[in-house]
Parts: C-alpha cells; sequence; structure tokens
C-alpha cells in the first residue's frame, strides 16, 4: 500500500478543520465541546471497541512496549536537556519540555487503522496505554511548580486509559460482547477517527513562531527526526517486525498533542512556544511521517 496514499487524506481532514475553524464562522465554543466529546466518548468507543475484538498476546507484544517505554524516557531525557541549551523562562522550559516525548493519539489512532485496520488500532492503543500516563506524570513533575491541581487523579482517570485497559480486561476473559451494544460502538467509533481529525486541525495556532525559537526547534527537531531514529535503533534491538515494528516507528513520529498545550496553559506556563511546537509538528510530519514509515516498510 503506498504510504502517501495512506497518510495525505489524513492530513486533509486536519487542513480542512484549520480551514473551518478561520472561514465557516462556528464559535470557538462548538470546538471545545466537539473536543470534549471525541475526547470522552467517540475515542474510548474506538480504543474498547478494537481491543474487546483483538486476541491479545502480550508474549508478542511486550518488546513493543518496552521499546516505547525506553524511547519515550530518552526523548524526556532530551527535553530536560535543553534547560541547560537555552536562556529561555523556566516557564518557557517546563511547556517545551513536553514536545520531546508527547504524541497527538488522534493522528495516531489514524494512521494505525489505514495501514493495519483493527490490528493496527489494537497495537497502537496498547501501546497508548502504558504511555499516555508516562507521558502525564513526566509532563505534570516539569510543570507542577507553575500551577496546581490534581494531576495524578486526572491522568488515573483518563478515558483513553481506562477504554484501554477495559478493551484488554474484556478480550483476555473471552468476553463477547452483545451484538446491540457491538454495533452502537462500532458507530461511535467510525464517527471518532474523522472528527478528531478536524479536531486537531482546529486546534492548530501559528502565532508563536517568532517565540523562544531555540526551545522551540530544538523540540521539533527532536520529535521529528531524533526519537523515530532512536525508536529504530531500539526495535530492531528487539528484533521487532510488521505491525510491532511499524507502530513503534509511527508512535516515536507522531506528531505532539493538543493536550500539552491545555496542560501548559492550565497550570500557567509559556502556552506560546508548545502552540507553536503543536503547529509546527503536525504540519511538518506531513513529509516525516511518510519517510518513516516508508523506511519501515522497505
Amino acid at each position: 500500500m503506498d504510504i502517501v496514499v495512506v497518510i495525505l487524506p489524513i492530513f486533509a481532514l486536519i487542513l480542512l478543520g484549520w480551514a473551518l475553524k478561520r472561514w465557516a464562522g462556528t464559535a470557538e465554543a462548538f470546538w471545545r465541546d466537539l473536543e470534549r466529546l471525541i475526547y470522552y466518548v467517540f475515542f474510548p468507543a474506538l480504543l474498547f471497541h478494537s481491543l474487546s475484538h483483538t486476541e491479545i498476546d502480550l508474549d508478542q507484544a511486550w518488546p513493543m512496549l518496552v521499546t516505547g517505554i525506553l524511547f519515550t524516557l530518552i526523548g524526556m531525557g532530551l527535553g530536560y536537556l535543553s534547560k541547560g541549551l537555552f536562556h529561555d523562562p523556566p516557564r518557557v522550559f517546563a511547556a517545551a519540555f513536553q514536545c520531546s516525548f508527547r504524541f497527538n493519539s488522534y493522528v495516531g489512532l489514524a494512521v494505525a487503522g489505514a495501514l493495519h485496520g483493527p490490528a493496527g488500532i489494537a497495537a497502537i492503543g496498547l501501546l497508548m496505554g502504558f504511555l499516555v500516563p508516562l507521558a502525564n506524570v513526566a509532563s505534570v513533575w516539569v510543570l507542577a511548580r507553575h500551577g496546581e491541581g490534581n494531576w495524578l487523579k486526572e491522568t488515573l482517570a483518563n478515558p483513553l486509559i481506562m477504554a484501554t485497559a477495559g478493551g484488554i480486561a474484556f478480550s483476555l476473559a473471552g468476553l463477547e460482547l452483545h451484538p446491540l451494544l457491538d454495533h452502537t460502538l462500532e458507530l461511535l467509533a467510525r464517527a471518532s477517527l474523522p472528527l478528531g481529525l478536524i479536531a486537531v486541525g482546529a486546534g492548530l495556532k501559528l502565532a508563536g513562531l517568532g517565540h523562544a525559537r531555540g526551545h522551540l526547534w530544538y523540540g521539533v527537531t527532536v520529535k521529528l527526526v531524533v526519537l523515530p531514529a532512536i525508536a529504530w535503533g531500539i526495535a530492531a534491538g528487539f528484533g521487532l517486525t510488521g505491525v510491532w515494528f511499524e507502530t513503534a516507528i509511527l508512535m516515536a513520529a507522531l506528531p505532539v498533542s493538543t493536550v500539552a498545550y491545555v496542560l501548559a496553559v492550565r497550570m500557567q506556563a509559556d502556552g506560546q512556544v508548545i502552540a507553536a511546537q503543536v503547529a509546527v509538528t503536525t504540519l511538518l510530519s506531513m513529509l516525516t511521517l511518510p519517510i518513516w514509515l516508508g523506511l519501515a516498510r522497505a
């Protein structure tokens, strides 16, 4: 399958969301409510439905999981290194730190599903179940001096984590969904990916491109170039192949999640730099993601 043919429609929906936000006359509250609906209803339905229908072999999956944890920890280390490389205020570093390891789940699920169908969604959903809490805890640890709130509780109550854990438990228990519930979840799952991608585009903000350029471009380079290369080396060392190898590379090469911006603003860090990093990594990943995935399939 041509990687470009798979990925271009995904990014076309992101650009559609960007255009709709600016020219369709929709209120800001509409986009906030849409993203909340996607986050709490549509994507959990997609993850639970996919995982509950997949026969999960943890013996086969664990090398991918270890690979993901290792390259995420290395990304955190590279992100923390920027504190000594640039002389921006601490609140800039605290926000930009997230760029080196956080990932956009919406884009990841869409690409994995396009490449491998339900098996791809199940594989990346399983990996997300381990990496989302790790990324959240690390981000909060660095951002904590700039805000307050019980973010650990929010992490544990994350709907994506809960849906992943529920789907895995359902599958391992050998249970089957009632046909009525199964069809309902399937319909919700179908709506999740296009709506999620449109919401990603609507959230892009390019106003901060001239702000804290050192931190900005360092984080972008680590996320789109350095981290996928590190993930490649680790995955090859574990002997990963097929969907496991491609999922690990995909996860490492994903653009930064808009959640990083939301978290930075809520905890009074510099939202401008991370907003620009989210936008730049999303736009540049239109080029870098097909390259990494094409190499992974070569």
